[in-house]
C-alpha cells in the first residue's frame, strides 16, 4: 500500500539526492500496511517527484530520536527542535530505495484534486 507525503521542496530533493535518510513526522498514518511513500513537492514546485521506501518507522521522544537520526536527518538541529517544539513523541520515516520520476506527475494523476497537509493513502 502506499501514502502521499506533502515534503517541501528542499527537503524533497534531499532525500532523493541522499542526504536526508529521514522524514520526521509530528503524526504518522496509521495503516500498517503502507511500505511506499510517493512524494509530493510542495509549493513552489507542487509536484508528484519520486517515491521511495519506507525501511521502518520510528518513534521516540524527540531529543532521543534527534541522538538516533542526527547523521542523516538532512536538518538542522534548531529546525528539528523548533518542528517538535511541545510534543512528547515523535516520528522518523527512514528512507529506503529512492525513485526519482523522470518526468514529474500532478495530483490529478493520482486522481486528487488538491494537496493533503500532511499524506493521504492512494
Amino acid at each position: 500500500m502506499r501514502v502521499l507525503l506533502s515534503i517541501k521542496p528542499q527537503f524533497a530533493h534531499k532525500i532523493f539526492d541522499g542526504s536526508k535518510k529521514f522524514e520526521f513526522r509530528k503524526n504518522i498514518f496509521k495503516n500498517k500496511e503502507i511500505h511506499t511513500v510517493v512524494v509530493y513537492a510542495s509549493s513552489p514546485v507542487q509536484k508528484v517527484i519520486g517515491e521511495f521506501t519506507i525501511d521502518e518507522i520510528l518513534e521516540a521522544q524527540p531529543q532521543a530520536l534527534w541522538e538516533k537520526t542526527k547523521q542523516d536527518s538532512g536538518i538542522t538541529k534548531s529546525f528539528f527542535d523548533s518542528y517538535f517544539l511541545n510534543r512528547d513523541i515523535a516520528y522518523a520515516i527512514k528512507v529506503r530505495d529512492t525513485a526519482l520520476y523522470k518526468k514529474p506527475l500532478s495530483l490529478s494523476d493520482f486522481d486528487l484534486s488538491f494537496a493533503p497537509q500532511s499524506f493521504v493513502y492512494l
